[in-house]
């Protein structure tokens, strides 16, 4: 093997690199609607009920630099909506929630229908305009179950 050779790999090996994390950055705080739809069952995540029209649900951990962001964020977004409720859970000592809903990186965040159904699902940071963009999709357009 050349030296040219080695180079060429090796550049080939950054471009890879540096794509894929590009294309994980653009995924973060990007809404996903296609989910396998579950009902949340709010007693188990220690909440006495959900949101009358929706609900904002927040995976966080103790040692999440941004979930303190987030919350703010998402309790700013729920206290302006009546029906909605913002509900953050610790997964520090819960993986069993964490592996539930196959949360990888906090903050995860569920939009839940009036039904505990999941309606939308964000992985990283999202946007306030995201979030309400989303909670005016869920006013709108009925949840199919």
């Amino acid at each position: 093997m050349t030296i040219v050779n080695a180079l060429i790999g090796l550049a080939a090996l950054l471009a890879v690199t540096v794509g894929v994390g590009i294309f994980l950055q653009w995924r973060q705080g990007r809404p996903r609607r296609h989910i396998p739809h579950e009902v949340v069952e709010p007693e188990r995540l220690g909440a006495a009920g959900l949101g009358e029209n929706a609900t904002l649900l927040q995976f966080s951990t103790e040692l999440c630099a941004r979930c303190p962001g987030v919350h703010r964020t998402l309790s700013a977004v729920a206290d302006r909506h009546d029906g909605v409720r913002h509900l953050d859970v610790d997964l520090t000592h819960r993986p069993d929630i964490a592996r539930h809903f196959h949360v990888l990186q906090t903050p995860t965040t569920l939009i839940l229908d009036s039904e505990g159904v999941v309606q939308t699902r964000f992985g990283g940071v999202p946007s306030r305009e995201v979030v309400e963009l989303e909670l005016a999709r869920l006013s709108v357009a009925p949840a199919e179950v």
